[in-house]
């Protein structure tokens, strides 16, 4: 597919092949085809990397142009990969910061304002202001976890369209991404007006387009201003929505 050099074959699933060694297309490696198809650049094959390789055509001015990129033992060979493995990445041999932060927002479930409609809670007390305090508690998630570079106390982060200009921008360590992983941060635009109301930690995906999310100042009643900490069940389409990545320290 012209994304790697032609190499005698090996076992070895290199960082060089996955990740690429140069910006010159011919040495890009996985990430470069995955960046090519609008996909996230882990470098891992997951499942919607599977999809397009076994989909892929060899590209125009390449030898073989229009062919099946994948010759039998290619396949084959992926095959054998993607049922070892179901698409999923190895598991990190360390929990990250930002499975830290989420499984520190599980056990914040339940907290409420006192008095109610009041927005006193304890994040606002941390963070130093009252008010809307969905993106305070984020904040709170993280920064009482460990040290993110998006993050800090009292600062950038009380207010939800913040958050969605930065991660267009790759500001402060957060991007957009299209495949959030847990403890990744999902923003919420209820009205599809353009601006964003609400944000949660993403834990699971439960469908292909239905998730849950751990979200401050919620409530059955009002999604976006509902006094209580909550695991939520949000679906694609239902309002416009942006998941963004959390880069590592």
């Amino acid at each position: 597919m012209g994304r790697w050099l032609w190499q005698e074959f090996d076992q070895a699933y290199s960082n060089g092949f996955a990740h690429g060694i140069s910006g010159n297309v011919g040495e890009t490696g996985v990430a470069g085809v995955q960046r090519q198809q609008d996909l996230d650049d882990t470098g891992w094959l997951g499942s919607k990397t599977f999809n397009t390789l076994r989909s892929a055509r060899v590209p125009d001015g390449k030898p073989h142009a229009g062919e099946m990129a994948m010759d039998a033992t290619a396949v084959n060979l992926i095959n054998q990969a993607y049922a070892q493995f179901k698409g999923h990445e190895p598991a990190a041999p360390t929990k990250t910061l930002r499975q830290a932060a989420l499984a520190t927002a599980v056990t914040q479930l339940g907290v409420k304002e006192s008095p109610p409609d009041s927005n006193q809670v304890k994040y606002c007390d941390w963070y130093g202001m009252t008010g809307p305090w969905c993106a305070m508690f984020t904040t709170w998630c993280y920064e009482t976890t460990g040290d993110s570079p998006a993050f800090v106390q009292g600062s950038r982060y009380s207010y939800v369209p913040y958050i969605v200009s930065d991660a267009r921008l790759t500001y402060h360590g957060l991007s957009t991404t299209d495949d959030p992983i847990p403890g990744d941060l999902v923003c919420y635009d209820w009205d599809w007006g353009g601006e964003y109301d609400h944000v949660g930690l993403f834990e699971k995906w439960t469908s292909s387009s239905t998730w849950t999310a751990i979200e401050g100042n919620t409530s059955t009643s009002n999604d976006s201003n509902g006094g209580q900490v909550m695991r939520r069940t949000r679906t694609l389409g239902s309002q416009g929505t942006v998941f963004v990545r959390v880069a590592e320290p």
